[in-house]
């Protein structure tokens, strides 16, 4: 945290439900001796959650309290109603009029304890339109945005083309959600990557997809999610200066995402919503472990591929290491209580069924 802040870094995002609880605490501490002018700190009323106490008038004033607590502050810079659209018209009211919430946060707006108020979407396009007719001056607004999902977003999501041209258009500032598309963007197959390192060699594809997520007008910031030092440093990099991407590589980006359209991903960016599962798979986990394999062009069609003995190795020896047994996909029982929690529209229980049967056939060699 001193040496992002250090280098220039000054958006922070953070949500009551994140790192199992624990989000907004850390953060909180690990800014708590930096001047406060020095950072901009974003979070979430988290009440996409079906938790009942949360959805009251109460609960939400709850929470927001809970927050200026555990980030050990006095307001908010930018606070976001969390996954707006994943429950579609009904959940909207729900969650913001038909228990006051709504007038509750224009007024912490109007007092200065919220500097801006926005919304995050994933999910049905309709209370995305809804929300932006509304006579609201919205702050920003928070969009799935990358070079695959600009115009083929999977599952239930809407192309980021469509809602960056709706928020362009009323000038309102966009902030980025998941630029790598869960980290698949970082990790591409050997002819997308030879693609791209024949244009710029010293480039990774993170600083790839990074370029495109921040080239738009009108974006505000691009979020990362990183783990390590090398990570920080990398986006340091890019971003210092941000060159936006030319139209010679947009066009090799369309040729690595129509790659991508027709490999076998599960289009999981392991944001861990569906967790926990109520009997116990590692649900982000096993999809990581599939896409792993699928980039890495070790997911076998047949007994006959030529490197079938090798992809059969390193699906099963590395299914055993990354995910335990009893959470694995063969435990899944179907009870579809992950589905509409997922932010990607993905029918969770089918894919596992469909990565179960292929371990199984792996295991038996009957492929």
């Amino acid at each position: 945290m001193d040496y992002a802040i250090a280098h220039g870094v000054n958006y922070f995002d953070v949500a009551p439900v994140y790192v199992r609880g624990l989000s907004e605490q850390a953060t909180g501490l690990a800014l708590s001796r930096h001047s406060r002018d020095k950072y901009f700190i974003a979070t979430k009323l988290s009440t996409h959650r079906p938790v009942p106490e949360w959805r009251t008038l109460e609960g939400s004033k709850g929470l927001f309290e809970q927050s200026l607590k555990n980030l050990r502050v006095d307001y908010i810079d930018y606070y976001l109603i969390h996954g707006v659209g994943l429950g579609g018209m009904d959940d909207l009211r729900k969650r913001l009029y038909d228990n006051g919430v709504l007038d509750f946060l224009l007024k912490e707006r109007k007092a200065g304890r919220i500097r801006n108020l926005g919304w995050s979407f994933h999910g049905d396009v309709k209370v995305f339109d809804y929300l932006l007719s509304l006579d609201i001056p919205w702050d920003f607004v928070q969009i799935q945005l990358n070079y695959v999902d600009w115009k083929n977003a999977s599952g239930w999501n809407v192309n980021a083309e469509y809602l960056y041209g709706e928020l362009e258009k009323r000038n309102i500032p966009v902030v980025i959600m998941e630029p790598l598309l869960g980290g698949r963007l970082s990790r591409l197959n050997a002819l997308s990557l030879a693609k791209l390192k024949q244009m710029r060699p010293d480039d990774s594809p993170a600083s790839w997809a990074f370029r495109y997520a921040g080239s738009p007008k009108g974006v505000l910031t691009v979020l990362s999610g990183m783990v390590y030092m090398e990570h920080l440093q990398e986006n340091i990099r890019t971003f210092s200066p941000l060159e936006p991407i030319t139209e010679q590589e947009n066009k090799a980006l369309e040729e690595v995402t129509e790659r991508m359209l027709h490999s076998d991903f599960v289009p999981c960016t392991e944001c861990q919503y569906c967790m926990p599962c109520p009997y116990g798979l590692d649900i982000p986990g096993t999809f990581a472990h599939y896409n792993r394999c699928v980039n890495d062009e070790l997911v076998a069609k047949s007994s006959q591929d030529a490197n079938y003995r090798e992809a059969r190795r390193a699906f099963l020896v590395g299914y055993d290491r990354k995910v335990p047994k009893l959470r694995q996909a063969g435990h899944c029982i179907g009870c579809d209580k992950c589905v509409p929690k997922c932010p990607q529209g993905i029918k969770i229980p089918e894919q596992m069924r469909k990565i179960d049967q292929y371990v199984e056939q792996l295991k038996q060699e009957t492929l």
